[in-house]
Parts: C-alpha cells; sequence; structure tokens
C-alpha cells in the first residue's frame, strides 16, 4: 500500500507542472468573467502558472488517497463481486468509491487553484494601480477563507469526476490488458508474466492507454467541467462589479440556466478542446508514470 501512495502522488506532482499551463486555459476560457469582458484574452500566456503551489500541496495527498482506495476496493468488488456484476462495472465503482474519498482533500485546493488562475483578471478590472500579491496561491486562499466557502464546489467536483473516472478506468483497464495481450503475444511472454515486464515498458503502454481513455471521457463529460468552473471562481472581491452580489450564493441549477442563456449548448462544451488534449497528456504521463513508478518501488523493495 505504501508503494501504491508514493507512486500516485510522485505521478501527481509531475504531471501538475507540466500540464498546469494548459488546465489555466481552459479555466480562463470556460469563466464567465473572461466571457463577458472585452478587455481579456482567455488565451493569454500571462500567469500560466497561477495557483500552481495549492494544487500541488491538495493533489499530492489527493492522488496518494485515490490510487490507494482504488486497488484497495477493485481488489475488494472484485473478490466479492466477480461472479454477479461485469468486470467494467466493478472498476467503475472502484474508481467512484476512490474519486469521492479523494475530492474531500482535492476540493479546498481546486477552488484556491481555480481562484488564483483568475487573480490577474479581477486586478485589471479593479485598477490598473493595484500590484498583485506575489503568491496568488495565497491571495487566493485568503479570499476563499474569508467568503467561507473552502468547499464550494465539493458536490459539482464529485459530478464532474464520478461519471469521468466510471468511463476512463475501464476504458483505461480494457485497453491496457488488450496492449499487454498483443505485446506478450509479439514477445512469445504470458499475460501474468509481470515480471518479465520493464518498467518504462509499463508505463508507455499505461501511459498510451490512459490517453486514449481519458480524452474521450474528458469530452464526454466536459458539462459538468464547465458548471464546476464556473461555481469555483464565483467567489469575489467586494471592490468588484455590481453583480457581485447576484452571483453570491451561485447553485448549479442557476449556473446551467447562466450556460444555456449565453450560449446554448454550446456554452456546455466551451473549452472541450483545451480539455480533452490536457487531459490525454495529463493521463497518459499520470497513469503512465503511476505504472512505471509503482513497478520500479516494487522492484526496489
Amino acid at each position: 500500500m505504501k508503494e501504491i501512495y508514493l507512486a500516485g502522488a510522485a505521478a501527481a506532482f509531475t504531471v501538475d507542472l507540466l500540464v498546469y499551463p494548459l488546465d489555466t486555459l481552459k479555466t480562463r476560457y470556460q469563466s464567465q468573467d473572461f466571457i463577458k469582458s472585452p478587455l481579456t484574452k482567455p488565451l493569454a500566456l500571462r500567469g500560466l502558472y497561477q495557483g500552481i503551489g495549492s494544487v500541488i500541496l491538495a493533489t499530492l495527498p489527493a492522488a496518494g488517497v485515490f490510487f490507494s482506495t482504488y486497488e484497495t476496493t477493485k481488489s475488494l468488488y472484485t473478490r466479492h463481486l466477480r461472479n454477479s456484476l461485469p468486470t467494467p462495472i466493478i472498476h467503475s465503482l472502484a474508481s467512484a468509491t476512490a474519486e469521492m474519498a479523494s475530492c474531500l482533500v482535492l476540493t479546498p485546493g481546486e477552488v484556491i487553484k481555480q481562484n488564483a488562475q483568475m487573480i490577474q483578471q479581477q486586478q485589471q478590472q479593479q485598477s490598473s494601480h493595484t500590484t498583485p500579491s506575489r503568491s496568488t496561491s495565497l491571495l487566493a486562499f485568503k479570499r476563499v477563507l474569508a467568503s467561507g466557502r473552502l468547499f464550494t464546489g465539493y458536490s459539482a467536483l464529485v459530478a464532474r469526476n464520478l461519471p469521468f473516472t466510471a468511463l476512463q478506468f475501464p476504458m483505461f483497464e480494457h485497453i491496457r490488458a488488450r496492449l499487454w495481450e498483443h505485446r506478450s503475444h509479439t514477445k512469445g511472454m504470458q499475460k501474468t508474466d509481470r515480471e518479465r515486464r520493464g518498467v518504462g515498458e509499463s508505463g508507455l503502454i499505461a501511459g498510451s492507454s490512459a490517453a486514449i481513455a481519458g480524452s474521450i471521457a474528458a469530452f464526454v463529460t466536459t458539462p459538468s467541467d464547465v458548471i464546476k468552473t464556473r461555481m469555483m471562481v464565483s467567489i469575489d472581491d467586494e471592490a468588484l462589479s455590481t453583480t457581485t452580489a447576484s452571483r453570491k450564493g451561485l447553485a448549479s441549477i442557476r449556473v446551467v440556466r447562466d450556460v444555456w442563456r449565453e450560449r446554448g449548448l454550446r456554452g456546455f462544451f466551451r473549452g472541450a478542446a483545451f480539455r480533452s488534449a490536457w487531459t490525454a497528456v495529463g493521463s497518459g504521463l499520470y497513469l503512465g508514470m503511476y505504472d512505471a513508478a509503482k513497478l520500479w518501488i516494487e522492484r526496489r523493495q
């Protein structure tokens, strides 16, 4: 269990550093502040790492919790339910259980991160003379803490991540198994001959499988991601526009109405290309590194 936790945390740290800019662009592109303001450019390259500190602090334990829970519940559900449920359903149940556990750790960091990603935009609206804080994560944390909304969007985060992982992990497990089956047949290996698998080879096969599964799942679940993003970045300063009061206490139903009124069905898929692209890269690196790191740690021990 220790090697699973460490492998998950190491994979999360590396992926966060590499794909965070794409996530920032996606967040800004989905935000109604950037949609409505003629003064801003969602695809501007400035401040792409705003909020990275909160993400690293949150995703390291969250990733460890996710993979520890996933591996444990997958084994448990397989042992007790394999005669009554198909394997893909068991993988979906295990990933859903793990996601709900990890979201408890991840939500505060996600709220701080997405508000930090928006700080430069909001400061430009307030005053051109305002000097940004050196730490956008700290500024966002103070703002969120003062509002008492540190766990805002937990239900939206779970609503986005549950269908995403429920789609991604069965596809990931299936594609990975088929690739290993093909690879084993090519090399004359037994399908269960784990000892002969290379660390790099394990990472490559898992990464390829995760990239394919992740990009498909990300596109399908983009509407829930749009709603989650709009809810989490609704925390405002008192110095903002007169819409502040009306936007406090924004609920998911109201967000759905706002998105539909602004852009119709297309609004729910705003940022879908960004999300599919960075999820393919992120999931490929994430699960590829996780499989490789887990195998490497197991052999070291």
